[in-house]
């Protein structure tokens, strides 16, 4: 048997759906456990997204191991070693198992996202210092 690795999900915390799928979804014990990340709060694996890269206002990101995903490929990653166990983490797994479909359907999550804080006049993360946060 495989030794579990460590898997992190890091998120914004804020945002009450995104706040809402991480509380909700489930990995396969076999795989490892998630550890949930509120990209909120100043922290070193932030600041490791950030030397990666990742744009945590367009993306979740998710650490298996040393491997790291932002995004469709996240959620894709997230849907392969779920659970699968109650209702969400199947239609979860059934739609981002697919990676085109994952590509597909996760601009629209993160437009939604987007909209949604920017309602509930939320500002954005900003971790990579660009100028379009919103107030």
């Amino acid at each position: 048997m495989p030794t579990p690795v460590e898997i992190l999900l890091i998120y914004d915390k804020d945002c009450p759906v995104c706040n809402a799928f991480s509380q909700v979804v489930r990995i396969r014990q076999s795989v490892g456990e998630l550890t949930l990340i509120n990209a909120r709060e100043n922290s070193d694996i932030l600041a490791q997204v950030t030397a990666k890269g990742f744009n945590i206002d367009q993306a979740m990101v998710l650490k298996i191991g040393d491997s790291w995903y932002s995004g469709a490929d996240a959620m894709h990653m997230l849907a392969l070693i779920s659970s699968q166990s109650g209702w969400f983490n199947r239609l979860n797994y059934w739609l981002f198992k697919s990676p085109t479909r994952a590509k597909y359907l996760y601009p629209m999550l993160r437009g939604c996202r987007n909209l949604l804080l920017k309602l509930l006049g939320k500002s954005k993360i900003n971790n990579l210092g660009s100028d379009d946060s919103h107030r």
